[in-house]
């Protein structure tokens, strides 16, 4: 078939510049990385403040103290992802591709989001700010009630709620096309993915024991909702996004199909990794019943 190459290809060529009809233009020996400083000075800071964080923390306190190295790995593995998301030539040729614009998300939703939750970073970053920055932001966020307002957006059913919604409405066509005409609603877009996504990993694996339940099954629901809408984008017999897809000629697939393979990997992959964590919440309330409580992040390697 000529769909299964192009996921790979999709991941692996680069953009170099317009293309006349029938020509394509991917190059991998000329990379084109998307340096834009709405996302790269924060995903600087972050890193920077992160590291030096770990290193006066580890200073005081001695190596793998208060955090652990897996914790470390989680939090550089999460944001090497979104760097790849949305750095990388895999961001701009998800303007022309549905398939790779699929990818990206997935890669934001279901796999950074929750390495950077593993990693719980909250207490690197204090560790990384100045003594007075650090405590004065600790007042200010109990003063102005942050930390009720998140622990309402991290609840299971809210969380879960509203990373259905960011999924569903912006994979309404209108919505979903407008995002690639403007840059500043495909930055909305991005944003309420990734941080619907953090709220919602958040709530599943970093949620009170009580919870877990809850968790399991809300974990499920997300499988089976994000499943159907992968389903109906591959077997869906019309064309649904015609401007994302008019580049996809040049790459071997008619729009229909590159609709349809993009489809693919929200319903597989994607699926699967929801499946698969609610599977592994199953087992850790299974090993509760009979053994002493235990953290979802200490049940996983590392």
């Amino acid at each position: 078939m000529r769909v299964l190459p192009t996921l790979a290809i999709a991941v692996a060529v680069t953009l170099t510049g317009p293309a006349r009809a029938g020509q394509a233009f991917c190059s991998v020996t000329d990379p084109a990385w998307t340096l834009q400083p709405a996302v790269v000075l924060p995903l600087l800071a972050s890193l920077i403040l992160y590291v030096a964080g770990i290193g006066r923390l580890w200073t005081h306190a001695g190596r793998g103290r208060g955090v652990k190295p897996a914790q470390v790995c989680y939090f550089l593995s999460g944001w090497t992802a979104v760097a790849a998301a949305l750095l990388s030539p895999l961001h701009l040729l998800a303007e022309r591709l549905f398939t790779a614009h699929m990818v990206e998300h997935e890669i934001l939703m279901a796999l950074a989001a929750p390495l950077l939750v593993l990693s719980r970073p909250a207490g690197a970053f204090a560790w990384g700010l100045p003594l007075q920055w650090s405590g004065a932001l600790g007042r200010w966020a109990r003063r102005r009630g942050v930390v009720p307002l998140w622990r309402r957006l991290t609840e299971p059913l809210t969380a879960t709620v509203l990373h259905a919604i960011a999924i569903w409405a912006w994979h309404v066509p209108a919505l979903f096309e407008m995002a690639l005409r403007s840059e500043f609603m495909h930055f909305l877009q991005h944003l309420s993915f990734f941080a619907t996504a953090l709220f919602f990993w958040q709530a599943m694996l970093c949620g009170a024991q009580r919870q877990r339940g809850t968790a399991v099954l809300d974990l499920f629901l997300t499988s089976m909702h994000t499943g159907l809408l992968g389903a109906l984008l591959t077997l869906c017999p019309r064309l649904l996004y015609p401007a994302q897809t008019a580049w996809a000629p040049l790459w071997g697939l008619t729009p229909l199909e590159d609709q349809q393979l993009g489809g693919l990997v929200m319903w597989v992959p994607a699926g699967f990794v929801y499946l698969g964590a609610a599977l592994l919440l199953a087992a850790i309330m299974i090993r509760g019943s009979t053994a002493p409580a235990m953290k979802v992040q200490d049940a996983i390697p590392g």
